[in-house]
């Protein structure tokens, strides 16, 4: 049988649908199962990023973490404190107006980056879970596949036995006469 027949037979016994009328992710399973090769490893772990996206993970991974939020409550508390206790010469004098700059300055340029992170990390998800889909199809069709060998092998094996029983009744190998021994 040519592959592309093979392929056919395999789409209709297993999804009921010809192999054009299958989706991408259905014809690569299905020309895998055809391949009798294996499905592959995961997603591939190349190191594409370029040096701002490193950072920006970076940075999403510090800024996420308790100790930059410990590092930060820290560090805006030493803010305030010497700013009231020296009042006099503070640089920062309240209603703490440069304080409430920096911070807005740190959540505009914090939350962008984070969220560049996450896109990237939402990608790497989704390929992830195409790969684990493709696999769990295959896995599903090889089972069902084996079920149907397996059903037509208990066929045969019927019609044997029916074939079989057809003879007449089976003979002993050894006499019936004999006594065993101790």
């Amino acid at each position: 049988m040519t592959p592309d027949g093979v392929r056919e037979e395999l789409a209709r016994g297993l999804l009921g649908v010809g192999y054009t009328g299958l989706t991408p992710v259905q014809r690569s399973v299905v020309d895998l199962m055809a391949a009798e090769s294996p499905t592959g490893h995961g997603p591939a772990l190349v190191e594409d990023r370029t040096f701002w996206d490193r950072l920006a993970d970076r940075v999403a991974r510090v800024g996420g973490s308790w100790t930059f939020l410990g590092a930060f409550g820290l560090a805006m508390t030493a803010w305030v404190a010497t700013n009231l206790l020296l009042a006099r010469w503070a640089f920062d004098p309240y209603p703490f107006i440069f304080l409430n700059l920096v911070l807005s300055t740190v959540a505009a340029v914090q939350a962008p980056v984070i969220l560049m992170s996450q896109n990237r990390q939402a990608a790497r998800d989704r390929q992830a879970a195409e790969h684990d889909y493709r696999v769990n199809l295959r896995a599903e069709l090889e089972i069902m596949r084996l079920h149907d060998r397996l059903q037509l092998s208990e066929t045969q094996l019927q019609r044997i036995e029916a074939a079989l029983a057809a003879l007449g009744p089976s003979t002993p190998a050894f006499p019936v006469d004999e006594a065993p021994r101790a």
